[in-house]
């Protein structure tokens, strides 16, 4: 070809541009692309590089021959993609978009090279197929990819006719709905066929927004309902009443503010003495003493982030006169020395029988000699004691048996427990000796129960048996989510009495809850050693094989992703410099990578269950952590955090943490979509059902930037999810405003309500006695993930 074109100034100005952007392109590739290579990655980058260096310098002095360089490096491109990842859409569009775009501007610009016709005819022909080819490929990415069905599982859910409750109130008094962890309601008159006509009924606010980054405080609250009541409980320790049909406050009661970190109310408990059934005596008292049903009969009894335990009536709002002092027991009785902000209740107490079950959430990570991790019963009518489990000493069975208090420093109980009534056993998902993640420190009762599932007995708080899925743990995979209790019909008639158990690890555990047998294949499997002096590494791990894993597959180079080419290869970069060999790759003093990371897996919200198609619905976040280990004379005096990001100081041991999150430099997840998911399973079969990403880029996004782009990526969720018996899963917990239904026995999302903020709550429905209506509530008050909050309470009905 000849250059026997002279353009126009403009024409000169922009291959002056588009030239120096390509150009500019493959130094960066260059550059990285030799560092990516020295450390045995792909050479993609840097002959990519080369071939946009080359191309960029041509298109600049107005050489054709830059235009057939552009043409071999985009060709070169979709066939390294190809190889690399197959037809996976994210990841082929996260190599092959940008090329695509500027391989589609240098063929719209041709006619500034050549005057020749062919030459100009092919570019013009190739930048329309490119720019359609774009076009539609933007169009595509607003369209759900990921998506997993297993056919024949799918069409067994579909195939499953349940009739219809009539009349039946619903009642959510727990705060999964019940003591199972099942979030799970027999009330189905919205149904996959009418939910499209779902409207907001009414609209409430609590008042109480709270301030992003203040005092750590997020609204994470799951409301209760019963009778014609609902009751919300507010970061801050207020409790409101509002009416079920019209959002109208009946009252309010105010608890006070609490303290200055991780500011929580997840949920209450109700308690009906008149109704309930005595699981355990306070001892000294009568065997066979009735429930005193004088005062307030129906209360609710709720942590406060101060460390007190209050009970209100149900009916006014006021305190409970014959419980503990005034309405309030002090929970930090027995406790030792506690710090400022070291020690509240994160979770909702358990209400088993006539006792009040509560563990405790103690500051992660700061330093070793922390609060105890000891889970108490209080009798629910007067506020007593009755028993106490200590993780650090199984000889104390109620008081503390020294003037420090329980045994400090032990795993604790932060998230829900379940209980069996007819097994007479609560069962506690329990946490870590802090520090997380250097326990050289740790006694062997520390190993022995954390991150275990424990099964006590509800009359004496004595282990029946226990169930750990981490050995030593020293990645913070905490038992998560509440453990749901549920049985399993078996094909010959008989009944499996079963624990389903998530972690942070992604793994789900499928246990006997009578002895803590598993009812699914877990193995001992062999697992990286560390080499940290003074600590300690077990040699095996449990993985849980007889459960579908969820979010946590080994990585490799070619699952690093970008929302471009360019962060992408930094993603690479960082991938391939650092240590990484799977879930269980120990911390060290050299960059390591950790996925999952510290947030799951699954995390707090639980699972919710339909025993009528045996699928129990699991939601995860996927975001992978980059840390190593820092000898604690290098940490400067007064630095450092206990959960954020950056230097996590770990006093009391040889090491703190550096910790980021496993992100490239535009602040988007290193490995490919989806970032979070829900799934389906089936807890007869074992079997993965379906699952589907969950949650869009709407109000989130590169460098924290919310696109507005309702691009269903599948982003990390935290909360908990509600399954009808009409076939539907509502779900909130995403980072971007909506609350969904989906078909829930087949994962297809259909409908969803834009929220005025985020939410983390769990979605809760009931049938009203006085209206005959049924309603779906949410909390919106705001997601870790936004600034934005709000104090919305919102009701949907049908029309």
């Amino acid at each position: 070809m000849v250059d026997d074109v002279i353009p126009s100034r403009l024409g000169r100005a922009w291959l002056a541009t588009l030239g120096a952007i390509i150009l500019l392109a493959g130094l960066y590739f260059i550059g990285g692309g030799a560092w990516l290579a020295s450390l045995g990655g792909s050479w993609y980058f840097l002959i990519a590089g080369v071939l946009l260096i080359a191309a960029g310098a041509m298109i600049i002095r107005r050489r054709f021959v830059g235009v057939l360089l552009v043409a071999v490096a985009v060709a070169y491109t979709v066939i390294w993609a190809l190889l690399d990842v197959g037809l996976k859409f994210w990841p082929l569009l996260s190599r092959v978009f940008a090329f695509a775009i500027m391989g589609a501007a240098v063929a719209l610009s041709v006619p500034l090279f050549t005057r020749a016709r062919k030459a100009r005819v092919t570019g013009a022909a190739l930048g329309a197929v490119a720019s359609v080819g774009i076009v539609l490929t933007a169009i595509s990415a607003f369209q759900p990819k990921n998506i997993i069905r297993d056919a024949e599982s799918v069409a067994a859910a579909q195939d499953v006719v349940v009739e219809k409750t009539e009349g039946e109130a619903g009642d959510w008094k727990a705060w999964a709905g019940d003591n199972h962890g099942s979030r799970f309601s027999r009330v189905g008159d919205i149904t996959p066929a009418n939910v499209k006509d779902l409207k907001v009924a009414w609209t409430a606010h609590t008042g109480e927004a709270v301030v992003p980054g203040l005092g750590d405080a997020e609204d994470q609250n799951t409301p209760l309902q019963v009778g014609d009541s609902l009751y919300v409980c507010t970061t801050y320790s207020t409790v409101i009443s509002y009416d079920i049909d019209t959002g109208k406050e009946n009252w309010r009661y105010a608890a006070g503010k609490g303290n200055s970190t991780y500011q929580r109310c997840r949920g209450m408990a109700y308690f009906d003495a008149t109704t309930a059934k005595k699981s355990a005596g306070v001892p000294g008292a009568e065997a066979d003493a009735p429930l005193d049903v004088s005062v307030s009969p129906q209360r609710l009894i709720f942590p406060t982030g101060d460390g007190r335990l209050v009970a209100i009536d149900a009916h006014t709002g006021k305190p409970v006169a014959n419980f503990g002092d005034n309405g309030a027991v002090d929970l930090k009785v027995g406790m030792g020395e506690v710090k400022p902000g070291y020690y509240q209740q994160s979770s909702s107490p358990l209400v088993a029988g006539n006792l009040v079950i509560v563990g405790g959430r103690v500051i992660d990570n700061f330093e070793t000699n922390e609060p105890p991790g000891v889970v108490r019963a209080f009798d629910a009518v007067t506020g007593t004691l009755v028993w106490a489990w200590d993780p650090g000493n199984p000889q104390v069975t109620r008081e503390p048996l020294s003037p420090e208090g329980y045994t400090r420093g032990t795993p604790n109980v932060w998230v829900g427990m379940s209980y069996d009534a007819e097994l007479g056993m609560v069962y506690l998902p329990t946490g870590n000796a802090t520090p997380d993640f250097w326990a050289g420190f740790r006694t062997d009762a520390d190993d022995r129960y954390g991150s275990s599932i424990v099964a006590v007995n509800v009359a004496t708080g004595r282990p029946v048996w226990s169930f750990q899925t981490v050995h030593h743990d020293i990645w913070d995979f905490d038992v998560t989510g509440q453990p749901l209790v549920y049985d399993i019909a078996n094909d010959d008639g008989s009944v499996s009495k079963a624990l389903s158990v998530t972690s942070k690890t992604g793994m789900i555990y499928l246990l006997d809850r009578t002895n803590g047998k598993p009812l699914a294949d877990i193995k001992e499997l062999p697992v990286p050693q560390g080499n940290l002096p003074g600590e300690r590494y077990s040699p095996t791990q449990p993985h849980s094989v007889g459960m579908p894993n969820i979010g946590n597959q080994t990585l490799k180079e070619s699952d690093m992703w970008g929302a471009t080419p360019f962060d992408q290869l930094m993603c690479r970069i960082i991938f391939k410099s650092s240590r990484y060999d799977g879930v269980f790759t120990p911390p060290g003093e050299d960059w390591a990578i950790q996925y999952p990371g510290s947030l799951g897996g699954m995390n707090w919200g639980g699972v919710s269950v339909d025993p009528t198609t045996n699928l129990m619905f699991v939601n995860d976040l996927r975001l992978g952590l980059h840390y190593n280990m820092v000898p604690a004379k290098d940490i400067p005096p007064g630095t450092g955090s206990s959960e954020g990001m950056g230097i996590i100081v770990q006093k009391g041991t040889p090491f703190g943490t550096w910790r980021e999150r496993f992100m490239s430099p535009l602040g988007v997840p290193c490995q490919a979509p989806p970032f979070g998911t829900l799934s389906a399973v089936n807890l007869k079969t074992h079997k993965l059902v379906w699952q589907v990403p969950v949650g869009t880029v709407q109000d989130t996004g590169p460098l924290g930037i919310a696109t507005g782009l309702q691009l269903p990526l599948g982003m990390p969720t935290l909360g908990p999810s509600l399954a009808t018996q009409s076939g539907l899963l509502f779900f909130a917990g995403t980072q971007d405003f909506y609350l969904r239904a989906y078909n829930s026995r087949t994962g297809e999302e259909v409908w969803k309500s834009r929220l005025p903020v985020g939410s983390q709550s769990g979605p809760i429905t009931y049938r009203s006695q006085k209206t005959g209506k049924q309603y779906v509530v949410i909390f919106a008050g705001g997601s870790p993930h936004s600034d934005k909050r709000g104090d919305s309470v919102i009701a949907y009905a049908l029309p």
